[in-house]
């Protein structure tokens, strides 16, 4: 005769937690984001990046490369997926690589910027 020993159900709270855990990893990993001297925050369809002034900054993001080129007063130069653009806070959004690309605020610190996927493709 054999002992087995019987390990107890999984409670909701841990199944839960295992899941939210699997989920926030899904999403990082479709959205796979990367960057250096910048930080951002994706969900699956859209990026803001937050750019840290002073450095060479660049993220990964939705599949593209986006780069801080220079900033001057509230003017931003940045390329995304390998287009530059100028932009100016309060501008409507512009189109590179078919991704849509506003600036969202510039301070003497950092800028950000939103990059989205152009949804007429």
């Amino acid at each position: 005769m054999t002992n087995r020993h019987v390990s107890p159900a999984l409670t909701p709270v841990r199944r839960a937690g295992g899941l939210l855990a699997g989920l926030a990893l899904g999403v990082a990993l479709l959205a796979g984001c990367s960057s250096e001297g910048a930080s951002t925050d994706c969900g699956l369809d859209a990026c803001t990046v937050t750019f840290d002034r002073g450095v060479e900054a660049s993220a990964s993001i939705l599949g593209v490369e986006a780069k801080l080129v220079g900033v001057q007063g509230d003017q931003v130069t940045v390329e995304v997926a390998g287009e530059q653009l100028s932009l100016t806070t309060g501008q409507q959004t512009t189109e590179a690589g078919g991704f849509q690309v506003s600036l969202d605020s510039v301070t003497a610190d950092q800028v950000a910027i939103r990059v989205a996927r152009n949804p007429n493709g």
